[in-house]
């Protein structure tokens, strides 16, 4: 059964125009305009993160077993996700999964520095989930 990805593919483009448009655009902002940029992309990061991992679900549920993907923690849902060549770093992700949860319960200025650094690393990946979902969805 094919999937649709929809909502997955627009969470990971608007966060790549974000980075693309505002990255170099960042050095040359007021503090006040700087940090309100990186909270937007702060913001579609974690849209895009939380599509991801639902698509992983979602992926595994049907292309796997449903029984093996209930109830999993993220780390070994990631790990499945790993063996069936959707994303290649198990770590990474949870690195990923970690930046998510700190916006949600804490946010300072060191935290959105951090958080914003995870959401340019987090990119790429997710961007090679979205290729590895879309090759292996039939």
């Amino acid at each position: 059964m094919k999937l649709d990805y929809t909502s997955l593919e627009q969470s990971i483009q608007a966060l790549r125009r974000s980075l693309d448009e505002a990255t170099p655009l960042l050095p040359s902002l007021s503090p006040v305009m700087r940090d309100t940029v990186k909270s937007g992309i702060i913001q579609h990061f974690e849209v895009a993160y939380e599509q991801c991992w639902k698509a992983m679900k979602r992926w595994l549920e049907t292309n796997v077993n449903s029984e093996s993907v209930d109830g999993v923690t993220r780390r070994e849902l990631f790990r499945l996700a790993a063996e069936s060549l959707l994303i290649s770093d198990v770590d990474a992700w949870m690195i990923f999964h970690r930046g998510r949860n700190e916006t949600s319960h804490t946010y300072d200025a060191d935290t959105a520095e951090e958080v914003y650094a995870i959401a340019v690393a987090f990119l790429p990946q997710a961007e090679q989930f979205l290729t590895g979902i879309r090759v292996r969805n039939d």
